[in-house]
């Protein structure tokens, strides 16, 4: 890995890391993917991509914290990202830090995303010093809402997305909830 590219967290299988643009390519693939982008939407362009990439760069410069780069430790391929996100729009629970997944297909049913989601936790507690993390999905992503569960989280309600219309199919949404402390 290139000495300027900073690693957060290390797993058996994982590294979380900083973005590199040689990242790009790949990153671009993952927000085109039809099965990986099926509960968002729409796919992302190319350039809506590089649009997203820089917004994860400013909210680490800003934050502290972001959506991790995951590459995988045996070939460090990028497999897509893992991590933590500002919660903005207008709900209840905002302003708030999600906790959030999107990982290539074939990287999929491997443990892959829960385990760099139990990870990004625990470095979310001790060293962000973060009390409480969320994670919400649309109703029918229930891969999403599978790994929630696994790594500990407990529902709390279901709400209406207020950036999608309401009626659309994936206006639904499912909130999950940790306490870290």
């Amino acid at each position: 890995m290139d000495a300027c590219v900073k690693q957060y967290i290390e797993t058996s299988r994982l590294i979380l890391r900083d973005w590199k643009e040689d990242d790009i390519p790949a990153f671009a693939k993952l927000n085109s993917d039809e099965e990986v982008m099926e509960y968002f939407l729409k796919k992302l362009s190319y350039q809506e991509t590089l649009d997203f990439y820089r917004r994860i760069k400013d909210e680490f410069e800003t934050c502290g914290y972001g959506l991790y780069a995951v590459e995988r430790k045996e070939d460090s391929v990028f497999m897509g990202f893992v991590g933590l996100h500002g919660v903005t729009f207008d709900v209840d629970f905002a302003p708030a830090v999600e906790i959030g997944w999107r990982l290539l297909p074939e990287f999929w049913n491997k443990g892959y995303a829960t385990e760099a989601a139990l990870a990004c936790m625990n470095h979310a507690k001790e060293q962000l010093k973060l009390n409480v993390l969320y994670s919400f999905t649309s109703l029918p992503n229930k891969r999403s809402e599978r790994v929630m569960q696994k790594i500990g989280m407990k529902w709390v309600k279901e709400f209406d997305h207020p950036l999608v219309d309401t009626g659309h199919p994936l206006c639904r949404h499912v909130l999950y909830k940790i306490e870290l402390n």
